[in-house]
């Protein structure tokens, strides 16, 4: 949005507020009742690690506290890639970390939403859907659709608040090495943080790692 002042301070009642909104008449989409605090959005961050040149998409950024952290961990912003449903999330995105480019659409439809990256590579996907509230096939396919988008060294990131992995074991083992992050009891509720990779070579297919 043109003219636009860049503010990236995130007030913390306003975002609760806006998410609560949108959990009560989409609780489906949302998944939340709050945006995930700073103790999380600093671990995404950091699995993401020193991200390989490409874009860095973030799935379901709500009010960006991830895409903050992602932008003072060092991350370019002109590199983010910020695809969210809601329009008013999209409209707050947009004011608060121009020039990264905003997209409204499905996240669970990555080659229709993301179709005008189609010719690039993706360095990392960071998500933060509310994945336990879809079918496993569909999360399967999220997985599988961002894998396709990335290079080998590519990461997909994603939050939970359950105690096992938000992609079943069953679904990802063959393709997929998981690990999982400590717990995050300062956010509430507490969560971990689980990373996904393409199989290393030499490394036991399924091997789930976590500390």
């Amino acid at each position: 949005m043109q003219g636009h002042m860049r503010n990236d301070k995130l007030p913390t009642f306003g975002d609760s507020a806006h998410f609560l909104k949108s959990f009560v008449t989409t609780p489906h989409l949302t998944g939340a009742l709050a945006p995930s605090g700073k103790s999380l959005a600093r671990a995404m961050a950091a699995a993401a690690g020193p991200a390989p040149l490409g874009p860095v998409v973030e799935l379901g950024p709500g009010t960006g506290p991830v895409t903050r952290a992602l932008i003072e961990r060092g991350l370019d912003r002109r590199r983010l890639v910020l695809v969210e449903f809601d329009p008013r999330f999209c409209r707050m995105l947009e004011s608060r970390f121009e020039p990264a480019t905003i997209v409204q659409g499905d996240a669970y439809d990555l080659p229709h939403t993301l179709a005008a990256f189609a010719g690039e590579r993706v360095a990392a996907f960071i998500s933060s859907l509310p994945l336990l509230i879809q079918p496993p096939h569909r999360r399967e396919k999220l997985l599988d659709d961002a894998f396709a988008m990335m290079g080998p060294e590519g990461v997909f990131v994603q939050f939970t608040y359950g105690l096992v992995s938000p992609i079943p074991r069953a679904l990802y083992a063959r393709r997929y090495s998981a690990h999982c992050g400590p717990p995050i009891w300062r956010n509430l509720p507490p969560a971990r943080v689980w990373t996904y990779r393409l199989h290393a070579a030499g490394k036991p297919p399924g091997r789930e790692e976590a500390r």
